[in-house]
């Protein structure tokens, strides 16, 4: 009887045990069920290999794909519902892009990722409508999977004839051959997720030759969630907007489309490379951004609830070297880094990882190059590459070289402490195509006056506070300017400086000869939109006609093989030029410190704001001092009146 009851307590205890595992296991399964965990990236730019970054004061290698790859699979592991998205600027930035029509590296791997959704960025223009188009179509010829691409508000413009610019032609046919969708949907245990993507208003202009248009995303992503919602009835929305956030809400227009498109629960927000180690949240609406480069992995896990999904965890993931490299990854970069090689590298008789030099220092942390608006080491070697360069290659009798213009804006990356190679000085100044259709902005030339080139100076100290990327380093000029005096009449004095660090006086009716990059000297005319007309820059040509196509006056290397100066081949040969040190040839010191190039001088004094005014400040000056005679003459007037009427009255 006592054993009957012992086996009774037995099988009642083992059904309890065995419920309550059921109960337990069934919660869980249906807590996972009702989560969806969206891992993303942007701007990734073609990091395929780790990069350094400055992290107190030493360089620290993070990202890395090999990595990232790895990162991707432990947070699969860790969660029951993953989504995988990038959110544009997959490609530019390392010497992979030198590929980018030929071999679509970064695209096809992330095919290998297992990537949901990916949208474009402006850099994936760069080589303009048929370079994307090429790469487009070598994805999907190659025996690779490749990820689906979502874009839904870029256009197809048409020439006034009705007919299509055929660069614009061959780009509609090979999104038509690769499937690119406003949108896709996909599931993820019974959760219906959709997913879209945008691409902003300045990311937009900064893709001036694409040859597409670009609708508002604001009206385009109430469209599509309409669709999302209303057709495919999804149940999570997520869009990725290669627009960006700022510091000024009236700019952020990540955080405007949240605003006014509350329906959209989760934007992950690319193109203006935002760190965001917690999200913005606005509404119901979450925000995430990663930073650069792959630098971070992005993870986002929402929870169902009774109304909309809400926020249950958000971290970037760090990919470090505590990360391990996945060696499958490894093995598919270098064949695309032979490919590089081959292609690419052989036609400069440079190598990959050809060491060209040594820098004993830390040039610049290339975190902050666009907060601070000063002289800066990097950009004066930059454009002093450019004037060596130019004037290694040039004739016998050219024109010599006065000044090298360089944007910050184009600046990608910095050098740091140690050996230098082709590759670190390529993704220093990777953007841009040739009119060779090759990799790389070339050197073009250009002239302009003195008064121009005083202009210059005055479009750095007075345009790049508004537009930080449009600060300029100019090699071959000293200026000195007041960042508190009155709008484009903050520098005070210019120069001409020379090689040996002396100076020389500007003739104002004098064309001198300036070379920058393409992009820099097709910029350049720009500058009398941006000061609304009053500051003004023409480029001629030696002439002194005005220049219509720039791409005439690309400078070409003088050993007969008719190839560009490009930008950082330009730097590459520079570097070599140095003195050697223990058999390589090392930077000098001279970058270590600033040299005089541009000085600032913040004074509020009197004497200091009113000095040396330009003709902008004496019509400003003029217009104040005419509004405050008239001011006087009305007052005058008026009390003259109130005077009279009362005589008048106390006379009646």
């Amino acid at each position: 009887m006592l054993q009957k009851r012992f086996i009774r307590f037995l099988l009642t205890t083992s059904a309890l045990i065995l419920a309550f595992i059921m109960i337990a296991f069934s919660s869980v399964y249906a807590r996972e069920n009702e989560e969806v965990t969206i891992l993303f990236t942007h701007d990734l730019h073609d990091n395929l290999y780790s990069f350094p970054v400055m992290v107190e004061g030493e360089a620290e290698y993070v990202g890395g794909y090999a990595r990232l790859f790895t990162a991707i699979e432990e947070e699969r592991k860790k969660h029951a519902n993953t989504v995988l998205v990038d959110a544009g600027d997959y490609a530019m930035g390392t010497l992979f892009q030198t590929v980018f029509a030929t071999e679509s590296p970064t695209l096809r791997l992330m095919g290998t990722f297992g990537y949901d959704a990916v949208t474009f960025g402006n850099h994936e223009f760069d080589f303009r409508a048929d370079g994307l188009a090429d790469s487009l179509l070598a994805a999907k010829e190659s025996d690779d999977r490749i990820p689906d691409i979502v874009m839904a508000n870029m256009t197809f413009p048409t020439l006034d004839d009705g007919s299509m610019d055929e660069g614009v032609k061959k780009l509609k046919e090979a999104t038509e051959a690769y499937g690119v969708k406003p949108y896709k949907v996909i599931e993820r245990n019974g959760i219906s997720i959709g997913i879209f993507g945008l691409l902003g208003e300045d990311a937009a202009s900064n893709a001036p030759m694409s040859g597409v248009e670009f609708e508002p995303i604001i009206d385009t992503a109430k469209e599509v969630v309409k669709q999302l919602k209303d057709e495919e009835e999804v149940d999570l929305i997520i869009a990725l907007s290669h627009s960006g956030t700022s510091e000024s809400k009236k700019t952020s227009e990540d955080e405007l489309l949240a605003e006014a498109v509350p329906e959209i629960d989760v934007i992950v927000s690319g193109h203006s490379h935002t760190f965001l180690e917690s999200p913005i949240v606005i509404g119901n609406t979450v925000i995430g951004s990663t930073g650069e480069y792959g630098e971070n992995l992005g993870v986002l896990t929402l929870e169902k609830g009774n109304d909309r999904w809400e926020l249950v965890d958000y971290k970037l993931k760090r990919i470090d070297n505590s990360i391990e490299e996945n060696r499958t990854i490894i093995k598919r970069i270098e064949v695309f880094k032979h490919n590089v090689q081959k292609e690419y590298l052989d036609y400069f008789d440079l190598e990959f990882n050809e060491v060209l030099g040594r820098i004993p220092y830390h040039i610049t942390e290339f975190e902050t190059i666009y907060d601070r608006h000063e002289e800066d080491a990097l950009g004066s070697l930059i454009g002093d590459a450019y004037l060596y360069t130019v004037r290694e290659h040039d004739e016998e009798g050219a024109e010599p070289v006065t000044a090298a213009i360089v944007p910050v804006g184009t600046i990608r990356s910095s050098l740091y402490e140690g050996e230098i190679t082709v590759s670190d000085v390529f993704n220093v100044s990777s953007l841009g195509i040739g009119k060779d259709k090759m990799s790389g902005y070339p050197l073009v030339e250009v002239f302009v006056t003195g008064k121009e080139l005083k202009t210059i100076a005055e479009v750095d100290a007075s345009v790049a506070p508004l537009m930080p990327a449009a600060q300029l380093h100019v090699a071959g000029l000293t200026y000195t300017f007041n960042p508190h005096r009155l709008f484009f009449n903050k520098v005070t004095d210019v120069k001409i400086r020379h090689d040996d660090g002396s100076t020389e006086e500007i003739v104002d009716d004098k064309l001198y000869r300036v070379v920058a990059g393409l992009y820099a000297g097709q910029m350049l005319p720009v500058v009398n939109n941006q000061s609304f007309g009053l500051l003004s820059v023409e480029p001629k040509d030696r002439d002194g006609n005005p220049i219509t196509d720039f791409e005439d006056h690309i400078l070409y290397m003088n050993d007969g093989s008719e190839r560009e100066i490009k930008e950082w081949y330009a730097i590459a040969n520079y570097i070599r030029s140095f003195p050697e040190v223990n058999g390589l040839p090392q930077v000098s010191d001279e970058y270590k410190e600033p040299q005089g190039r541009k000085v600032v001088e913040a004074s509020r004094s009197i004497p200091a704001l009113l000095e040396k005014p330009n003709g902008i400040a004496y019509t400003v000056y003029g217009l104040i001092l005419v509004g405050l005679v008239a001011l006087l003459l009305v007052t005058r007037f008026i009390i003259r009146r109130v005077r009279r009427r009362r005589e008048l009255k106390q006379a009646s």
